[in-house]
């Protein structure tokens, strides 16, 4: 059952005044319930701010003990839950830099995963790296220990050091590292201060219209931006409640999102896109009557791009639970700003804005011109793009060309960004940083357009597919193939391969399959995919891969990955990468 001590009793005011994030703990009401942590078999942990806070300075106790020093950098790779979120905020309590690292699980790549875990935890160069006691031993050896690094396996840790004195932070101090995404190479290590972190979720805090009678639900890992800012830093800063559950488990048993959101009354939740199509199609019927979500004021899209087909899904399948079409919202985030760059309008009365766009001036001259909405009904050659808001307070975005000149409205190019969280570089790479920062502006490598103040974003730079001077984004392929009921939520890649024998890129697409039985019928839906993306985007499909699930390569955040997926796919089949039918790259 949900507790009324969730509820919170203190007024807060805007801008916060707080200079660290260890000052804002200490100042939040130590009698309220903090963090509900929700585990299989309706199994909850609870805790105050004053046992979260006892918590965490028991592990900075500990932490000492081992030579922890401020400004030392510290790796946890534990499972998601209150023990490591005191670890991480006892690790800053100590002055530490602490970085979060994904914990294996069975979504995630086993190779893809020891090859991310060694590369980021050699970059980290840690003092100290905490695994939990159930750590698989097998992958010790891909853990990075130099001479200094010690390897410490930490059960739950209660009690605390009477005399523990803390250093005092300050605003300029490095907090945290969080890192990108993943999905492409390594992780990028990001450093934030103090200072940054606090000017974002102030931002954010304002965009949100939060108050005191917000609570937060999230399913988010915490080595993941999303999960870390926007549903760990931000209660934390606000002293908001916060209800949570693992990826995992919530993977497992997607009703427990709007059971938990229903149950405890939660008021604002951040989810990437396919969130919506899984809950619409993985949830039933007769378990949907049993919610209300009517507490709900903002439910965040915050992937790119934001796919209104998605929404929609989402909107029809929980109409009847209470949910008001107008609180699903979207947002432009990313570790490199903190958390949002954008953020669509919370006190309005509608949704992100729609617009539609004439669909061969998009491709063929990379240029958003606007249409009549009479051709969202399907008339003419239109296509629909929404919003992921207007720029936070502090922020920035530009779209240039890739010969660097700024674009005009309409225009589409690469998204840049400046911002007052704006990191300054990434942790012990120069040679990347360079390539991303010019002048104070960060290059993305998403694209997109602005039209009216807002922003819309496409994809990845790298991504793009030409077929034969045409634009085709990866995104677009890949949500006509999810759309079949055959294939698995969210799991398709569209790659483009370049065929010298007609001199232009050929559209490949990879699709996971819902179960290895709907195999026996691959070549319907190949040729239902096909003609799916003939008749949507206008160009045909040289070739179509159906697997079976869990074959795609997907990033930390659980997005697929499309370089490594692309690799895997070459491998699996070396006709592909054959000079007789296919290059390497795409022509220069």
């Amino acid at each position: 059952m949900a507790d009324d001590s969730l509820n919170c009793s203190v007024e807060l005011r805007y801008p916060l005044s707080f200079r660290t994030l260890s000052e804002a703990l200490f100042a939040a009401p130590q009698e309220q319930t903090f963090v509900t942590m929700w585990n299989a078999d309706d199994q909850v942990q609870s805790v105050t701010f004053a046992q979260f806070l006892a918590q965490a300075k028991a592990y900075a106790s500990n932490f000492r003990t081992h030579n922890l020093r401020s400004g030392d950098t510290i790796i946890l790779v534990m499972p998601q839950g209150i023990s490591l979120m005191a670890a991480f905020v006892g690790s800053m309590l100590l002055g530490a830099v602490p970085a979060i690292l994904a914990y294996p699980n069975f979504k995630v790549e086993p190779a893809k995963y020891r090859f991310g875990l060694a590369g980021v935890s050699a970059n980290l160069s840690a003092r100290l790296v905490v695994l939990d006691e159930a750590f698989p031993e097998e992958l010790l050896g891909h853990v990075a220990i130099g001479g200094a690094t010690e390897l410490l396996r930490c059960a739950e840790v209660l009690e605390q050091d009477a005399e523990l004195r803390l250093p005092n932070a300050e605003p300029k101090d490095i907090a945290f590292i969080q890192h990108s995404a993943g999905t492409t190479g390594l992780q990028k290590g990001v450093a934030l201060s103090h200072a940054a972190v606090l000017r974002q979720l102030n931002h954010l805090a304002a965009a949100l219209s939060i108050d005191n009678q917000d609570r937060i639900y999230s399913w988010l890992p915490l080595y993941h931006d999303m999960g870390l800012i926007a549903c760990f830093m931000l209660p934390l800063v606000c002293h908001l409640p916060i209800v949570m559950q693992s990826p995992t488990t919530w993977v497992m048993q997607p009703r427990t999102m709007p059971q938990l959101i229903s149950e405890y009354k939660c008021t604002l939740a951040w989810v990437p896109n396919f969130t919506f199509q899984f809950l619409a199609r993985r949830v039933s019927s007769d378990d949907r009557h049993t919610f209300d979500l009517s507490s709900l004021r903002a439910l965040i899209n915050c992937s790119e791009p934001v796919r209104a087909r998605s929404m929609d899904e989402f909107v029809a399948a929980y109409a009847a639970c209470g949910l008001r079409s107008n609180v699903l919202h979207s947002s432009y985030a990313m570790a490199e700003t903190v958390f949002a760059v954008t953020q669509s309008g919370i006190k309005g009365n509608s949704g992100p804005r729609r617009i539609w766009v004439d669909a061969e001036c998009f491709r063929d001259d990379h240029f958003a011109l606007p249409v009549s909405d009479l051709a969202s009904g399907g008339l003419g050659n239109a296509a629909p793009f929404v919003s992921s808001g207007r720029c936070l307070p502090g922020s920035e975005v530009r779209i240039v060309s890739s010969t660097g000149e700024e674009l005009l409205e309409g225009g589409v190019g690469e998204i840049w960004i400046r911002s007052d969280a704006l990191f300054d570089g990434y942790f012990n790479r120069p040679d990347l940083t360079a390539k991303v920062l010019q002048d104070g502006w960060y290059r993305s490598g998403d694209l997109g357009f602005v039209r009216d103040g807002e922003l819309f974003v496409i994809g990845r730079t790298r991504d793009l597919i030409i077929v034969a001077g045409k634009n085709i984004y990866p995104q677009d392929v890949e949500e006509i193939a999810c759309s079949h009921p055959a294939i698995h939520d969210g799991r398709a890649v569209a790659l483009g391969l370049f065929n010298p024998d007609v001199g232009t890129e050929e559209i490949v697409v990879v699709a996971e399959v819902q179960d290895r039985e709907d195999l026996k019928d691959s070549s319907a839906v190949e040729q239902a995919l096909r003609n799916a993306v003939v008749a949507e985007l206008g160009v045909t499909v040289r070739a179509i891969y159906l697997k079976p699930p869990r074959w795609i390569i997907k990033s930390t955040a659980g997005k697929p990955a499309r370089s490594a997926t692309r690799e895997k796919l070459l491998a699996e089949h070396p006709e592909l990468a054959s000079k007789d039918s296919f290059g390497d790259a795409k022509p220069k």
